[in-house]
């Protein structure tokens, strides 16, 4: 989860952000899990895209109901997943789909739309790992919790810049 603003994905390879999805997708590449992506642009393309050149299974749920909403409607790419599933719930209700589909939910930067999937996360008592350093709802995450956090819930979230630590924090955890 994360930014999916395309100027997100437009940041020169090198850049930080870049860097660190690029890192985070190769990791999860490298293990025997599944990637679920909102199969979407921005810096989630680059983690989806990056993870399915380095043989990882990438599933993309998409908010339209075929492939044709998917292009034409929302404006969203189809090389970088392995399989799509298509919601028709659009772009919230997709994100109920996505989170409750997935063991544990990653954050990578994020604004408004990733703010929701970290709502959604938590009051389902996921195991979140935010990737620090990289912005957004990742970076804010700790505030999130101690401002607004349910008392009683069972998520349990974990915060780190690196990108392998974060994985095995997360992995141990589930």
């Amino acid at each position: 989860m994360g930014s999916a603003a395309p100027d997100s994905a437009r940041l020169e390879t090198g850049n930080t952000l870049v860097a660190k999805a690029e890192r985070l997708a190769q990791v999860i590449a490298a293990k025997d899990v599944v990637l679920l992506t909102g199969a979407t642009t921005g810096i989630i393309y680059v983690v989806g895209k990056t993870a399915h050149e380095a043989g990882g299974f990438h599933i993309g749920i998409s908010p339209g109901s075929n492939e044709r909403e998917h292009v034409e409607l929302y404006k969203l790419p189809l090389d970088a997943c392995d399989t799509l599933i298509y919601t028709g719930f659009g772009l919230k209700g997709r994100n109920v789909v996505l989170v409750r589909s997935c063991d544990i939910v990653l954050f990578v930067a994020g604004a408004m739309g990733s703010l929701n999937e970290f709502t959604i996360a938590h009051d389902e008592g996921k195991i979140i790992g935010c990737l620090t350093g990289t912005g957004g709802v990742a970076d804010e995450s700790e505030y999130l919790l101690q401002r607004f956090g349910k008392r009683g819930i069972a998520a349990r979230v974990f915060q780190n810049e690196d990108p392998e630590k974060l994985i095995e924090d997360c992995m141990n955890a589930l």
